[in-house]
């Protein structure tokens, strides 16, 4: 699309101003913000910023050193200021130097902005995206027709500033990650990366999930275009991208967002629900229609600019709950705790995404139970998946665990069987749980170094057996001792370390192992996916089951044993008779190990246990875990008519 003429983009520009009101306009960033026309022939820039109640919005930029010579006009009707100026060259920096509505002068900057310039300075740049022919055309296909329940999907997480440091202490850009992250993503078998957010923001210190630019590449990881080419070589390399995404608050800075025309503009008016004492931000106010506009259209321009897979909407509770945050709350005017814009905003945004993106992942961080979040909009909100938080906050406390006391809390272990159906879940290992003194993952595990690697590999085999689809956050997948730290590169040093290098080793063997075993993912949405062999050895601390895949003779024996005794000749149910083969053993030497070689195959005894008809005897290593698969068995039809 070229630019355009002057005349034709005020005829177009009406109506989507209008529309913007109405909570219905989802591109509103190709009218507010900075737009390229022509003129005459030569280049003009028009800027347009909504602040209803400010009484006078000046533009201020490289380009007028600063100074309020270049006033905007407003709109009455749309609470919309614009202007129209060839003196931007590209590139510029910009602001909205805005008189409020008590009088109070202060420069913000552009809710639409498509670039910062580089922290810790906070200006716009004047940047209009250009036509890109993307290469990516195969991928997209696929995923158009493909249906993601019935595929893997195992998520690096990547705190994008502190995955790697150059020499001099910087992070990464995008064009450096290009070249080393995504050979890593294909080393480790990983099929999609999730960056925690990429926007716009002014502290390291928020992660980025306090946001100043909900249309803008964070500066600090480069331009729009690397990220861009490094989106699409993901793609080429059969890797789906997944960005964090914030719309339930934002950053509190007053050059920003916050009470943007001087009254409560983004955020709700009561005080109370406007502000968010739990992380010092703003709430927006979900209900109005321009904020419902301005978000959809951020999620949209992500999705459809960058080529984005994936969505993982931050903070839902927050967002859905009225009682969420600490300090004071009322409630809604149902006498219920539900945020009720918050739900509606949620349900119309996941119809918009599915609409126009059925392909694209719709995922919420949400760690509550009391609303279903996945399936249809009809049902629920509409989220094709959420994050297991509480899967993932019992498995930690019970690995956690002295082993002596591991079959007195053992329904931690299996709790999760009783609701694992109740929504479509990700099972995360994400990097709360790796930060704020809650230790790495590889630190948490009890006992000396040996045995925490030994459980860290049978965590890490109960995370893939487990139906849900997957996510572990960066560093982990070789036993990073450390504490995550923002402002730190992670601690690559560690694999010049044998038992580091070789847990790194069976994390890529695990994660293959998922990706090639339909087992492990085909039929997961349904109950029927799993079969409990044995969840009550509490003595022993063993835990047993099958993962099924859609031929009767696709499926896996999982046993993990929680204590650090080597169980022999322990007794397994078996749906039929036959040999087993044992395809997985945590305790291999290659992963850091004792043991040389597999068990032998196991030959089925006529020996009922629990539900089965059939049973076999194995060894279960010490705090190890193993796979086993059918070799020869027999399976006998049942005949018509019977049960």
């Amino acid at each position: 699309m070229g630019i355009k003429e002057i005349d034709v983009l005020f005829d177009e520009s009406l109506s989507k101003k209008e529309l913007f009101l109405t909570g219905e306009n989802f591109e509103s960033h190709t009218v507010l913000g900075v737009q390229e026309l022509l003129k005459e022939g030569e280049l003009h820039y028009c800027f347009r910023v909504w602040a209803p109640n400010a009484k006078e919005v000046f533009l201020v930029g490289d380009f007028n050193n600063w100074q309020d010579d270049l006033p905007m006009a407003f709109d009455q009707t749309t609470g919309i200021w614009e202007i129209i100026t060839s003196l931007p060259k590209e590139l510029d920096f910009y602001k909205y130097h805005i008189t409020q509505a008590d009088g109070r002068k202060v420069m913000k900057v552009d809710p639409f902005g498509r670039m910062f310039e580089k922290r810790p300075n906070n200006a716009n740049v004047v940047f209009v995206e250009q036509n890109r022919k993307w290469k990516d055309a195969l991928w997209l296909g696929r995923n158009r027709r493909t249906n993601h329940d019935k595929r893997p999907i195992n998520i690096y997480e990547v705190h994008t500033s502190s995955f790697k440091h150059k020499l001099n202490g910087e992070s990464y850009t995008f064009k450096e990650l290009k070249d080393d992250l995504i050979p890593y993503l294909i080393e480790m078998n990983y099929t999609h990366v999730e960056f925690m957010p990429l926007m716009e923001h002014p502290l390291d210190q928020s992660w980025g999930y306090q946001l100043t630019g909900y249309f803008a590449l964070c500066s600090t990881y480069g331009t729009p275009e690397d990220f861009k080419d490094f989106v699409e070589a993901c793609h080429l390399n059969n890797i789906g991208v997944i960005v964090d995404w914030v719309p339930g608050h934002f950053c509190v800075n007053d050059d920003a967002l916050a009470y943007y025309d001087g009254t409560p503009q983004f955020e709700y008016i009561e005080e109370t629900r406007a502000k968010n004492v739990r992380w010092g931000s703003i709430n927006f106010d979900l209900g109005k229609p321009e904020v419902q506009s301005f978000l959809i259209s951020s999620v949209l321009y992500w999705i459809e600019n960058f080529h984005i897979d994936g969505i993982r909407v931050d903070a839902v509770s927050s967002m859905i709950y009225r009682d969420y945050d600490e300090g004071p709350f009322s409630l809604n005017h149902e006498g219920g705790h539900e945020n009720l814009e918050g739900c509606h905003f949620l349900k119309k945004l996941n119809a918009v995404i599915k609409k126009k993106h059925p392909e694209v992942l719709m995922i919420a961080e949400e760690s509550s139970s009391r609303m279903k979040i996945t399936g249809s909009i009809e049902e629920s909100l509409g989220f094709d998946y959420k994050w297991n938080m509480g899967w993932m906050n019992d498995i930690l406390s019970f690995y956690e665990m002295d082993p002596l006391f591991r079959k007195d809390q053992f329904n931690l272990m299996t709790f999760s069987f009783m609701y694992m159906m109740d929504e479509r879940f990700i099972l995360p290992l994400s990097h709360d749980e790796v930060v704020h003194g809650k230790k790495s993952l590889m630190h948490k595990m009890w006992g000396n170094r040996y045995k925490q690697f030994a459980q860290l590999r049978n965590l890490y085999t109960y995370l893939m057996t487990h139906p849900g689809k997957k996510l572990l956050f960066m560093g982990s997948e070789w036993g990073q001792f450390l504490e995550w730290k923002f402002d730190q590169a992670l601690e690559w040093i560690d694999l010049e370390d044998e038992l580091n290098s070789k847990m790194q080793g069976f994390t890529s063997k695990l994660n293959q192992l998922y990706k090639e075993s339909p087992a492990l993912w085909e039929l997961e949405e349904i109950r029927e996916t799993i079969e409990i062999i044995d969840a009550d050895n509490r003595d022993d601390t063993v835990l047993s089951f099958i993962r099924k895949g859609k031929k009767k003779k696709d499926f896996y024996i999982v046993v993990l044993n929680m204590t650090p005794v080597e169980r022999t000749n322990f007794e397994i149910g078996v749906p039929f008779e036959g040999s087993y083969e044992e395809i997985w053993n945590t305790e291999m030497k290659e992963f850091g190990g004792t043991w040389e070689c597999h068990n032998e195959d196991c030959l089925s005894e006529q020996k009922p246990m629990k539900q089965f008809p059939y049973s076999i005897k194995t060894t279960i290593p010490s705090l190890g875990a193993i796979i086993l698969k059918p070799k020869d068995v027999r399976i006998t039809r049942k005949k018509a008519g019977k049960s």
